[in-house]
């Protein structure tokens, strides 16, 4: 968060006019998200833990949750608690801007490993939920008794404690869907002309290996989701974005080969392309991410000079969400169709190892 704030310093400031100078009629803003699912989550938590005092129930989700994390839609529990979760299920599913067709998107999960053999034993697990600010110092759990209790961010209890979180895995690919379909419509990704047919393909960006530093979140979190937003500009000399999920980086401090194709582009004006790349914890509303990028890219011309994207892209981001969710987690800045080698991210927060890639025509 310390290197997002000193990069969001210097952004252009046409880019804060252009943010500022919504056309006449555009719908308003809707509120930043950051406060409405942490407190459903928060209000689930204490529910739940509650819940738990019943030692049926206690015993069989426990039991799951050592078989892996648990859909809250299907914990068979009394009528009570499967109402409080089916409320927190359309609260959250709102506040992210996603359709009912999504599905479940509410789990419990073991907070760490190391709380197995505890679990298995069958001690009284607290329940939480992950703070929406990766700098706070507690999280905060409830008992079975409804009390509140204060745990260390930094370093995991000895006592199980059960996580209540969105199931990222499952919300963040319905969520890109819903961020490409609103840049289509306005007319910033999806078909654009190709100029493959006289070359008989074109070139691409592909990551042959990539690594994240440690970002010392709390234990509590789980692991990363991952997507990057590749900007260019399209033939048209308008600007344009893709929306490409990188759904192996789990974890930082690990290395990652996943030989995948970032950069398209074959749609490009110039051989020149940004990529800004962000975590999703869960608080993520997409309807929101995808207009707030659009209203400010559709303020970018051509100016016969590539320009590089990443700037504005950030400054589309509404500053009420830098607590948490979207995360920025770093960006590079004109990858060109011969980029090789790593590539440091302007915020040192991580690194890819690029190679140019040709894909032929069929």
């Amino acid at each position: 968060m310390r290197a997002l704030r000193q990069l969001l310093l210097p952004l252009c400031a046409a880019m804060t006019v252009a943010l500022s100078a919504a056309p006449a009629g555009a719908a308003p803003a809707a509120p930043a998200p950051a406060a409405g699912i942490p407190a459903a989550l928060d209000t689930l938590a204490r529910q739940v833990a509650v819940a738990l005092s019943d030692g049926a129930l206690r015993q069989r989700l426990g039991a799951a949750l050592l078989a892996g994390p648990v859909d809250l839609a299907t914990l068979r529990a009394g009528a009570a608690p499967r109402a409080r979760i089916r409320a927190a299920e359309e609260a959250v599913r709102t506040a992210k801007g996603l359709p009912a067709t999504v599905g479940s998107l509410l789990r419990a999960r073991l907070a760490a490993d190391t709380m197995r053999s505890a679990l298995a034993s069958g001690a009284t697990p607290l329940v939480a939920t992950a703070p929406s600010d990766d700098e706070d110092a507690a999280v905060v759990a409830y008992a079975p008794d409804g009390r509140r209790v204060l745990l260390d961010a930094h370093r995991a209890p000895a006592q199980p404690v059960i996580v209540i979180e969105v199931d990222v895995a499952r919300a963040l690919p319905a969520g890109l869907d819903v961020v490409r379909g609103e840049l289509a419509r306005r007319g910033l990704t999806g078909a654009a002309p190709a100029r493959t047919a006289l070359a008989g393909g074109y070139w691409a960006t592909k990551v042959n290996a990539v690594r994240l530093a440690d970002d010392e979140e709390p234990w509590i979190k789980g692991a990363a989701e991952i997507y990057s937003i590749v900007g260019g500009f399209g033939l048209d000399g308008k600007a344009r974005v893709d929306i490409v999920q990188m759904p192996y980086l789990d974890n930082d401090g690990t290395t990652y080969h996943p030989n995948q194709l970032l950069v398209h582009f074959s749609a490009y004006k110039y051989d020149l392309a940004d990529v800004v790349m962000m975590e999703d914890d869960g608080d993520t509303n997409y309807q929101q991410l995808a207009q707030a990028i659009a209203t400010v890219l559709l303020t970018v011309l051509d100016a016969g000079v590539y320009l590089p994207l990443v700037d504005p892209i950030l400054s589309a981001i509404p500053t009420s969400w830098w607590t948490d969710d979207p995360d920025y987690v770093d960006s590079w800045y004109t990858l060109s169709t011969g980029s090789s080698g790593r590539l440091h991210g302007a915020s040192g927060n991580g690194w890819l190892d690029v190679a140019p890639y040709w894909v032929p025509e069929l």
